[in-house]
């Protein structure tokens, strides 16, 4: 689930890559703008002095490509931090939830005797919206599978083969 909600955050973020000159620019306008922007690149473990970061800012020189993929990952992580509030209000949906699709793990690799039947499976998750999310802006792995954990226990006798999954689907609107 925390995966889908990354590729969420990425359908709402910048688009042009950190190795092009309006990317750099964008994500350093974002950074350089945004609550919490210095908090991200210092936690993202960039360490260069504050001339040399407006420089980045003013487009007067272009990050190492070490410091660019921090500032990549400082620019994804505030972003993902300041859509929180939005995405818990979605997927919370008015306390109606949100219905999430769990596909089960891949057999094709399981000798065929040995392969079980398990069906896609579809639950509304109430109530464990703004917990997720919390986890997942914190990078709370623990907490996460937590909740995993309960979600499975909401679908009865099937708990354990849904464990381990191919992949978690859900709709979050626009």
């Amino acid at each position: 689930m925390a995966i889908h909600l990354d590729s969420e955050v990425m359908k709402r973020g910048i688009k042009s890559p950190i190795t092009s000159k309006r990317g750099l620019s964008a994500r350093m306008k974002y950074l350089s703008e945004k609550k919490g922007g210095a908090e991200a690149m210092a936690a993202a473990g960039i360490t260069a002095q504050p001339r040399t970061v407006k420089k980045w800012v003013n487009g007067e020189s272009t990050p190492r490509p070490d410091n660019l993929a921090k500032i990549d990952a400082a620019y994804w992580s505030l972003k993902g931090r300041n859509l929180a509030p939005r995405l818990k209000q979605l997927l919370d949906n008015n306390g109606a939830g949100t219905e999430i699709e769990i596909y089960p793990v891949d057999q094709s690799q399981v000798p065929e005797k040995y392969q079980r039947d398990i069906d896609v499976r579809r639950i509304n998750l109430r109530n464990v919206w703004e917990d997720f999310v919390d986890a997942w802006v914190e990078d709370d792995f623990r907490a996460l599978d937590e909740i995993w954990d309960e979600v499975l226990n909401q679908l009865g006798s099937d708990y354990d083969s849904y464990t381990y999954v191919q992949h978690v689907g859900f709709a979050v609107p626009q």
